[in-house]
C-alpha cells in the first residue's frame, strides 16, 4: 500500500509539471502584447521595445520558463506586469475568498448529497426517488450562469432575501460574509449536489444487490443498519472520488459564478489578468488552480486505496 501511495504522489508531481508546461505555453500564445497593453495604442515602437526589455520579454521563452518554474517551486510567484506589485500579495486574498465560497458550498452540499443518494437508493423506484432524480437532472443540465441569474431574479429581485452581488471586503464579519456569498453558494450547490447524489445512489445500489447484503436482510437486520454497516463502507471508494472531483470543481470551476455575482475571487481575478495580458498573474492563477485540482484528485486516489481491503491487505 505504501508503494501505491508513493506512486500516486509521484504521478501527481509529474502531472503538475505537465500542467506548468501547458500553462506557460498557453500564456505565450495569448494574442496581443503586454507592453502595448500597458502603454496603450499611442505608444511609440521605441517605448514599447524599451518596456519589453525592462519586463524581460526579450529573453528566450525556454529561459523564462526555467526561471518562472524555479521561482514557483520556491514560492515566488513573480511580479505583476500591469502594476509592478508581487503577484502573491494580489493573489492570495482572492484565493482565500474562493476557498471560503468552496468550503461554504462543500460543508452544506456533501452531507446533503450523500444523504439524498442513500435515501434514493433505499427507496429506489418510489416517488421520492423519481422526484429527486428529475430535480438532479434538471440542475445538472442548466449552465451555472443561468442558475445564478435565476437565483438573483427570485431571491434578490422578486423576494429580496439575499444581496444580488457578493460584495466581500477585508474586515467584514463572518455573518456578513456568509450572507453576501449565499447566492453564489446556492448556485454551486445545485450543480455539485446533483452529481454527488447520483454517484452515491449508483454506488450504493451496486452494493445493495450483492449477496452479503441480502444475507444481512435475511438475518433480520434493519435497513438503516444494513446500509450504514455493510453497503456504505463498501461503496465509499467511488463516492470519495466524486466528492473530491466536485470539491476540485468548487475551487477551479467558479469563474462564471464569480463573474455573475461580481465576487472578488481567484476566478474573476484570472479573467481580469487575461484581459490585461498580465502573464505572471495568469500563470500564477492557473498553477494554483492546477495544484488544487491535482492535490484533491491525488488525495481521492489515496483514500480509495485506503478504503479498498484488497489493496490494504494484498496477498
Amino acid at each position: 500500500m505504501t508503494v501505491l501511495i508513493l506512486k500516486r504522489i509521484a504521478l501527481g508531481v509529474f502531472t503538475l509539471w505537465l500542467v506548468s508546461l501547458l500553462v506557460f505555453a498557453g500564456t505565450q500564445l495569448l494574442p496581443g502584447d503586454v507592453a502595448s497593453a500597458i502603454l496603450g495604442q499611442s505608444a511609440t515602437p521605441e517605448a514599447v521595445a524599451a518596456l519589453r526589455r525592462d519586463l524581460g520579454l526579450e529573453v528566450p521563452a525556454l529561459v523564462r520558463y526555467g526561471h518562472w518554474l524555479w521561482g514557483f517551486v520556491q514560492g515566488d510567484l513573480g511580479q505583476s506586469l500591469a502594476n509592478r506589485q508581487p503577484v502573491a500579495e494580489l493573489l492570495w486574498p482572492r484565493f482565500w475568498n474562493t476557498m471560503f465560497l468552496a468550503a461554504y458550498a462543500a460543508i452544506i452540499g456533501v452531507p446533503l448529497a450523500v444523504t439524498l443518494g442513500i435515501l434514493t437508493a433505499v427507496r429506489r423506484g418510489g416517488v421520492f426517488d423519481r422526484l429527486v432524480n428529475v430535480a438532479a437532472l434538471g440542475t445538472v443540465s442548466l449552465p451555472e450562469y443561468f442558475l445564478g441569474l435565476v437565483l438573483i431574479l427570485v431571491l434578490a429581485v422578486q423576494y429580496p432575501v439575499f444581496p444580488s452581488l457578493a460584495d466581500v471586503y477585508a474586515g467584514m464579519s463572518f455573518g456578513e460574509r456568509v450572507d453576501a456569498t449565499t447566492l453564489p453558494m446556492l448556485t454551486l450547490l445545485l450543480v455539485t449536489v446533483a452529481q454527488i447524489m447520483r454517484m452515491t445512489r449508483t454506488a450504493v445500489l451496486a452494493v445493495m444487490d450483492s449477496a452479503y447484503v441480502e444475507t444481512a436482510y435475511l438475518k433480520g437486520l434493519r435497513t438503516g443498519r444494513v446500509v450504514m454497516r455493510h453497503a456504505l463502507p463498501n461503496a465509499a471508494a467511488p463516492i470519495v472520488n466524486v466528492v473530491a472531483f466536485n470539491i476540485a470543481y468548487l475551487i477551479t470551476g467558479v469563474v462564471l459564478v464569480e463573474a455573475v455575482f461580481n465576487y472578488n475571487g481567484l476566478g474573476r481575478f484570472m479573467v481580469d489578468a487575461v484581459s490585461k495580458r498580465d502573464l505572471p498573474m495568469v500563470q500564477a492563477c492557473a498553477m494554483v488552480f492546477g495544484a488544487a485540482y491535482v492535490l484533491l484528485n491525488m488525495t481521492a486516489d489515496i483514500a480509495a486505496i485506503a478504503l479498498n481491503p484488497r489493496l490494504r491487505h494484498p496477498r
